[in-house]
């Protein structure tokens, strides 16, 4: 566009000594400051009663953004999860995942659209050029920084405007909620659900394969059985819950080859029960050795020795398997003789 296309008005004045002059580049200096133009008050900069109505506009926006945050609280309570409505043109979508995003970003949008309006209606606008300066900040620089920090604070109405003030801060402490709302999702509170587990004193030892209750006679020695509390199908809704924590492997040893003493106690005729879920990060041991009487765990080579406590010999597991006393029912079937005498799995939750 050529300077013939530009209305006269916006061209830049020609005497550098007249109000609001800025410099024209010619010949000699190509690159000559342009300077400022002249500032132009705005409406609310020269009317009390348009600046009252920008603050109430951005009070009314904060508000919003409140009354929003609070429809997202209740509508995340109130509406039920399977619920679906018709919207167009989307078609069939979660009423609840629908209200959530409306209310959510409309709180985040009356935020933004409140600290805009209020920025570009009350705030100063008065632009200010300073010269350059080195990196290291002189003391008299500080002290500039700190009395221009100070002149903004005041030149944003924050302290006069109260309305605005109050509603802001009113606005920025609800917005948070809706993420501490959020945190519900991650599923109810464990409680002391991770250190009890179904089996209690008289639940049968169930055969994970053929889904009958064992026998003595059924666990041969230097075979390696797993097994499930009685009553514990897999169609049951909890059952992979249940069994993460319930699984059960049983070998049979000569009662001459186990060295420990508890674990010999809370056998029956060689045959011992133990947890199986890994205590490094809660994988399915599988693997078993019966020469040397090991399990091995496949996910990080955590061994565990079944003839000494299941105590570890090798690889990141924290801490032996648990044992489970087990005994034999009045029927000829092994059952159990209590929980587990520590939480199954790995060591975080014994730290809980």
């Amino acid at each position: 566009m050529s300077s013939q296309d530009i209305p006269e008005e916006n061209l830049p004045a020609e005497h550098a000594g007249a109000p609001g002059a800025v410099s024209v580049a010619d010949e000699k200096d190509p690159f000559a400051d342009p300077g400022l133009p002249p500032h132009e008050h705005r409406v609310q900069d020269i009317d009390e009663r348009a600046a009252k109505r920008s603050e109430r506009a951005v009070a009314l926006l904060f508000t919003l953004s409140m009354l929003a945050t609070v429809g997202f609280i209740a509508a995340f309570v109130a509406i039920p999860h399977d619920r679906s409505i018709f919207v167009f043109p989307i078609g069939h979508v979660s009423a609840l995942n629908f209200a959530l995003g409306l209310t959510l970003g409309a709180a985040l949008f009356c935020i933004g659209a409140g600290a805009v309006h209020w920025a570009r209606t009350l705030m100063s606008d008065v632009e200010i050029a300073d010269e350059r300066h080195p990196i290291e900040a002189s003391p008299e620089v500080r002290e500039k920084v700190h009395a221009d920090f100070k002149q903004g604070a005041k030149e944003s109405v924050l302290g006069r405007r109260k309305l605005i003030r109050n509603t802001m801060f009113g606005a920025l402490t609800l917005v948070p909620l809706s993420g501490v709302v959020l945190l519900r999702d991650l599923g109810p509170l464990p409680e002391s659900k991770l250190r009890h587990t179904l089996w209690k004193n008289g639940t049968l030892l169930v055969n994970m394969n053929t889904n009958e209750p064992l026998r003595p006679s059924d666990v041969a020695v230097g075979s390696l059985t797993f097994a499930k509390p009685e009553g514990l199908e897999e169609h049951d809704e909890e059952f992979q819950t249940e069994i993460a924590k319930a699984a059960l492997m049983i070998v049979r040893i000569q009662p001459d080859n186990i060295k420990d003493r508890r674990e010999l106690e809370w056998s029956h005729e060689g045959i011992v029960a133990y947890s199986k879920i890994c205590t490094h990060v809660g994988c399915p041991i599988s693997l078993y050795e019966q020469q040397t009487h090991h399990v091995l765990c496949p996910c990080h080579q955590s061994t565990f020795d079944l003839s000494d406590g299941a105590r570890v010999i090798f690889g990141p597991a924290g801490h032996a398997l648990p044992q489970l006393r087990i005994g034999v029912s009045d029927e000829g079937y092994l059952q159990a003789l209590g929980d587990f005498a520590e939480p199954v799995g790995p060591a975080f939750w014994e730290r809980g």
